[in-house]
């Protein structure tokens, strides 16, 4: 029997990096069942991007059935795996998550700060719907979740559902390990990192090149670079050399966010003014791709979808699969719980970490304290995400204000009420949990 995979957001921009890395990996990983699901409002979507799906397997001449639905239970009966890339409330919501609070002063975007936290808020009831589903059709099979926050999601997947095979994936530490191998100009499978840390908040504590440490030659290289983030479609500043030096770890590409917040912010208050917002860029480029996908001519994934920003998603989610499945015994960065591997954090909380992948799942590499100087700040965001978790799970006001107050992109309790308030009244649609009538829990 070949192996059935659910995609939740089957109709997002990604899918044909999805489909792509099971066409590759299809001799390793027997798939003969792929079902894409979308919701109403992502009909089209869901019918452009699956028929182009159906190509792609038709042209690599391989046993898949590609499905489409809108039934999500249909789609997850019997799954072995399930992954998840969807975003509620669509890019109209991230516009309102980037460009609500640079009015106050303070940086948006849909992992950090104010957006990180009403993501959080909207996302994480509906994964917890469809572990729910899950625990009724598909009690055995592997959540991968890819949708953001993902470090958070998973923190609540952990701590609120029955669903313990729960996986959170990013390709940021991929792209991180390509990156450096680029610096290096050697192939990607001769470089590992040791990763520890938070999703988005990820540090890459060593750096091994065929099994010997070239950290110290990396970080100069880093340091001489104009781009603080290295990575495909994540623009940063130049690191100060002497920080980075004294780091003496890799920041991720969203410490950018922390580490020089006045800077980062008037960037981003000046491109949202020039060019638009993040989302409204992606916007316009998922415009394009969508007319792409339409032609009934185009059998491959397009290489214009590297400019969304998903480069090496498909190497990251299958890669992942396949090592599970085939108990691989391969060593990726992941989201998963703690249970001891970074003596700083509750070993019930999720983290990212280097794991040896399993067919029983993750298995954290340990190491102990995380350095002091990056300790506190790591610590910090895992408080904001498990408060936020909790203010999702319960829909209460206090809490979420609780948690943007604790955020450190945030200066004070005060703004951090003044933004709940205008960000929960934008986002009303998709936040039943706070809303009783017409009054917000708390107020």
């Amino acid at each position: 029997m070949g192996l059935k995979i659910a995609t939740i957001g089957g109709g997002s921009s990604y899918t044909p990096e999805l489909i792509e890395g099971f066409i590759k990996r299809y001799e390793e990983l027997p798939v003969s069942e792929i079902w894409l699901v979308d919701v109403e409002a992502g009909k089209e979507k869901l019918e452009i991007v699956g028929n182009l799906a159906k190509r792609m397997v038709e042209k690599a001449g391989l046993p898949i059935e590609v499905r489409l639905t809108l039934d999500r239970k249909e789609a997850l009966k019997d799954a072995d795996f399930v992954t998840t890339q969807f975003r509620v409330g669509l890019l109209d919501a991230r516009a309102k998550d980037e460009s609500i609070p640079l009015k106050y002063g303070v940086l948006g975007q849909e992992t950090n700060g104010p957006g990180g936290l009403f993501k959080g808020l909207r996302t994480i009831p509906v994964i917890l719907d469809i572990c729910k589903d899950m625990e009724e059709l598909c009690p055995d099979a592997w959540l991968i979740n890819f949708a953001n926050p993902a470090g958070m999601i998973t923190e609540a997947v952990l701590r609120y559902s029955n669903i313990k095979k729960v996986v959170g994936l990013c390709n940021v530490p991929i792209g991180m390990e390509m990156a450096v191998a680029h610096l290096l100009e050697v192939e990607h499978s001769r470089i590992r990192i040791d990763f520890a840390g938070l999703n988005h908040m990820v540090y890459g504590l060593e750096v091994y090149l065929d099994g010997k440490s070239v950290k110290d030659k990396v970080i100069k290289m880093v340091t001489e670079l104009d781009d603080s983030s290295f990575v495909k479609n994540i623009q940063g500043i130049a690191w100060e050399p002497a920080f980075l030096k004294a780091l003496n770890a890799i920041p991720c590409p969203y410490h950018n966010y922390y580490y020089k917040t006045r800077e980062l912010f008037e960037k981003t208050k000046h491109d949202a003014e020039t060019k638009g917002t993040r989302a409204e860029v992606v916007k316009a480029l998922e415009t394009d791709l969508f007319e792409l996908y339409k032609a009934p001519e185009l059998d491959i994934k397009p290489p214009q979808l590297e400019k969304r920003g998903g480069a090496y998603y498909s190497d990251a989610a299958v890669r992942l699969i396949s090592s599970i499945h085939n108990d691989k015994r391969d060593i990726q960065p992941v989201n998963t719980i703690n249970n001891g591997a970074i003596a700083s954090i509750p070993n019930d909380s999720a983290v990212e970490i280097s794991c040896v992948i399993t067919k029983e799942g993750p298995k954290p590499i340990a190491i102990g304290d995380l350095p002091v100087a990056v300790r506190g700040l790591v610590q910090q965001i895992k408080s904001f995400e498990r408060v936020a978790a909790e203010a999702a799970v319960t829909g209460d006001y206090d809490l979420a204000v609780l948690a943007l107050t604790i955020n450190p992109l945030v200066a004070s309790d005060k703004l951090a009420k003044e933004i709940v308030d205008e960000m929960m009244e934008a986002h009303k649609e998709y936040l039943p949990q706070f809303f009783k009538g017409e009054l917000v829990q708390g107020k």
